[in-house]
């Protein structure tokens, strides 16, 4: 009995094939713009097959947000494990600091750049922004926050994030993406403080004027 050979039909062992397609698309999206390259231009750039591109990414912009979709829920439980002695806005900082150092990576400075340069790249983000205050403020009513309470606080706390996220992309090796969302959130606070009520500064009277 004749036995064929099946050895070529099995896959083929591509050491570190993912982090070759990322690299490889990061490397064609910063020089050619993120609408001017294929999938099939990453991966002639890998050395590697469309098949294998798909076994990792749906498409080229899940080589950009990948794992973005955990987010939300990392967050909420991020929440939900703070000290329930905290306030509810301390708790929501807490929580983003805690998170914050855990997506923080290497080549965050590098999609933030693509993501600026492409309307559909940033309407994806802000897709993923909204999912994750409404992941937020859920978490904050699970904690025993009112509604209302929630809903004003979850925005400011994804706003906070965001601007953080920025900053420290700029210059990773300065801070530390938890150190700069505990700056932002100290920024926002300074300029909130109360202005002087109106008339709290008259003018006095020019001297020797009559009463």
């Amino acid at each position: 009995m004749r036995h064929q050979c099946k050895i070529g039909l099995m896959p083929r062992w591509e050491p570190q094939a993912r982090d070759r397609l990322r690299d490889a698309a990061l490397e064609l999206f910063l020089a050619h713009g993120f609408d001017n390259v294929t999938v099939a231009q990453i991966t002639e750039r890998a050395g590697l097959t469309r098949r294998t591109f798909s076994r990792y990414f749906t498409d080229k912009r899940d080589v950009l947000f990948a794992g973005s979709e955990q987010l939300p829920a990392v967050l909420a439980a991020a929440v939900g494990r703070a000290d329930p002695d905290l306030a509810p806005f301390t708790a929501l900082l807490t929580a983003l600091a805690e998170v914050g150092d855990l997506v923080a990576d290497e080549h965050a400075a590098e999609r933030r750049a693509i993501v600026q340069a492409s309307p559909e790249l940033q309407e994806r983000g802000l897709t993923k922004y909204a999912a994750v205050t409404s992941a937020l403020a859920a978490a904050l009513e699970q904690r025993g926050a009112e509604a209302a309470t929630a809903a004003l606080l979850a925005p400011v706390g994804t706003a906070i994030f965001r601007a953080a996220f920025d900053r420290w992309a700029e210059q990773p090796e300065r801070a530390s993406l938890a150190d700069r969302i505990r700056e932002t959130a100290a920024e926002l606070a300074a300029n909130m403080q109360p202005a002087a009520p109106p008339g709290g500064h008259r003018s006095r009277p020019a001297a020797g004027r009559a009463a």
